[in-house]
Parts: structure tokens; sequence; C-alpha cells
């Protein structure tokens, strides 16, 4: 009962209520059953992020697939634009075609837009910035609030995990020179490329023609540097992408030399990277500097880092060796998990949003 009234409220009237005194949030996910999607929704529950409503938006290809998010089953949905009423944030973890269908409508309706595809990176109608809060938290550079933030296009995880690294080796010495090999996984490329994997590993073994429908070469058993023509990926674009965010996010260091490979492993980025400082260091001293938040530094006498054994960690894991014939040179071995790093970045930009909506659009 109301103090003034005796017409008692409806259970839905208090429930709206209740959510806008506890500052919950409308939540989708666009690209739900994307493997970047299916993420995203996982990191959203381990982290307890406060969603009142999580949406789960797809192509026709997966509508009516059951996701299980928190402790509840929902059903995927096609993307519609009245899917984004009273949506504070829309993570689109979909294709970059899709992104760019979409991103308008929900944005005008007043959600939050958090790219996983990449598609608003050169959108100039976007005015999108490129973020990686580990970053700015090891710059001390945090972005403040802004009442109408822009979308926010994730940084690649490869950009943001050597960019980690390179800032933390710099407050031990500056560095001279930085190259790095990164190893894609077939998870970059979705499941459509884990599915060719898969396919050609299967009929390699079985001795039957290869499926070549994504990378157009064989990647089973195989390392490229560069996909078939007729493909519609390139590891050059992927490259030129990892340097760009390097640049966005880390601009105070020295960009590395880059080159990526594509490695014939379903799952997790490998990175190769030379460190030439301004003077000798312990590696003791300089697994000290890079220790840290998001980053193990392995002892040299075990186990190297895996791609194995970096899947569903939130650390990149990295092993450090000393260049036996430069006395300023440090070779790390590192292994990331490539989704969730890409994961973890866009809801912490989402939790870093928070500000500019105290109340979300509960109502």
């Amino acid at each position: 009962m109301t103090p003034d009234s005796k017409t008692p409220l409806s259970k839905s009237a208090v429930a709206a209520s209740d959510l806008r005194q506890a500052n919950l949030y409308r939540v989708a996910i666009v690209g739900a059953a994307s493997l970047k999607g299916k993420e995203v929704a996982e990191i959203l529950s381990e982290r307890n992020f406060p969603a009142a409503d999580v949406r789960l938006l797809d192509d026709d290809e997966a509508l009516g697939q059951l996701e299980a998010v928190a402790d509840e089953i929902s059903f995927i949905q096609s993307i519609r634009l009245e899917q984004f009423e009273r949506v504070d944030f829309a993570f689109f973890a979909c294709d970059a075609r899709s992104t760019r269908n979409n991103w308008n409508g929900a944005r005008d309706l007043g959600s939050a837009v958090i790219d996983l595809s990449y598609a608003l990176e050169d959108e100039a109608a976007a005015h999108a910035t490129i973020r990686s809060p580990w970053i700015e938290r090891q710059t001390g550079h945090a972005v403040g609030p802004d009442l109408q933030p822009g979308p926010v296009v994730v940084a690649h995880p490869a950009a943001t995990a050597l960019a980690l690294v390179a800032l933390r080796a710099e407050k031990l010495a500056k560095i001279q020179r930085m190259v790095a090999t990164v190893l894609e996984p077939a998870s970059e490329t979705g499941q459509k490329g884990m599915d060719e994997l898969h396919e050609q590993t299967v009929n390699l073994l079985s001795f039957q023609e290869l499926p070549k429908n994504v990378f157009d070469a064989q990647i089973a058993f195989n390392m490229v540097a560069r996909y078939g023509e007729k493909s519609a990926l390139s590891l050059q674009a992927v490259a030129e992408r990892i340097r760009k965010h390097y640049h966005q996010i880390a601009a105070t260091v020295p960009e590395p030399s880059l080159q990526v490979l594509q490695a014939p492993v379903f799952h997790g980025h490998g990175f190769s990277v030379y460190l030439e400082l301004e003077k000798p260091v312990e590696t003791a001293d300089l697994s000290q500097a890079l220790a840290g938040e998001h980053v193990a530094v392995g002892d040299p006498t075990k186990d190297a880092p895996t791609s194995v054994g970096a899947a569903g960690q939130s650390d990149i894991l990295v092993a450090i060796t000393a260049d036996p014939n430069r006395k300023n040179g440090v070779w790390l071995w590192a292994a990331s998990d490539n989704l969730r790093v890409a994961a973890l970045t866009a809801v912490e930009c989402a939790e870093t949003m928070m500000a500019s909506r105290p109340r979300g659009q509960i109502q």
C-alpha cells in the first residue's frame, strides 16, 4: 500500500521500483551465439555485472538457441530495432556487417555501444574510441565519465597484451627495440574458422580433401604467413589492426616490429617477443617488473606458458629468457586467452561507463 493511498501497487510496479533503486542495467549481446558473445555473457556473470535483463540477439541461424546467462536460460532472439529500447549497454560481438547495420539504431535509442567486431574503428560517423582499461590503469590515464559516451571499440587482445608487457618493462629500463611475432589462433576468425581447422585436421588424417572456405589454405599441421587469394580474411590486416590499436592505447612506448602468423591451434594467442633495453637487466628484476595485475611470470625452471594453460585464464602467462648474444636483450614467450581478454576488456569498458548512467534506463 502507498502511504497516501489505499490502492496496492502492482507486482510489476514494485519490481521496477526495486530495479531503479538497485541501479541495475539492461544489456544486449548482439552475436550472442558467437564465441565472443558467449564469452561476454560468461564474464558478465563472473563479475556480477549489475544487469537486470540480458537480451541475447543474433542472426537467423541462431534463433531459438538456448544459452545460459548467470543462473538463467535464455532464448536467442532476432536482431530488431525494438530490442534496443531501454537497453543501457549493447555489446556487438557479431560480424562487422551486422554491427554496421545495427549500431546506429542502438545508439539512437540510448544504448552505450561496445564494439568487439572492430566495425566502427574506421567508421567516421561513429567517432569511436579504441579502449583497453588494463592499459588505462597501467598508465594512470583513466577515461573520465562522459554524459553522452560515444561508441567504444575494444582494443585487439594482442595489442593489449603487447602494450601491457612493454609498459611494465619500461619501468625498469627504456626499450630501444621491440620485435614481436604473434601466433593467431583459429578462434579469432569465429566458429567457422574453428570448424574449418577441425575438419582439415580430421580430413588430413583420413586422406580426404581439405575444406578451405574460410582460409583458402591448409592451416592444420601447418603455419602460414598469408591466407589463400580467395579468403576474405587477411593476416596483414590483423597486423595493421594490432599496430593501430597498440599506438592508440600505449603511444608512450615504442611500437613493435610485428609479424602475425596463423598457427594450427584452436584457441589462445602465442607471443614471441624480443626486447632490447637501454641497459642490461637481471631476469629476476624484469620478472618482478612485469608481474602484477593480468600478468603472471612463470618460474623459468618449470614448464613454459602454453595456449592450453592460458585457456580460461585472465592473466597473460609469460616466461623470460636472456639473449646469450646481446647483453641488453631478453626474449619473452607469452600465451593468453584471446577471447577472454577481449570479453574482459569489453565488460570493463561498460563498468567504467556506469558513471554516466547512475540509475540505468530501467523503468
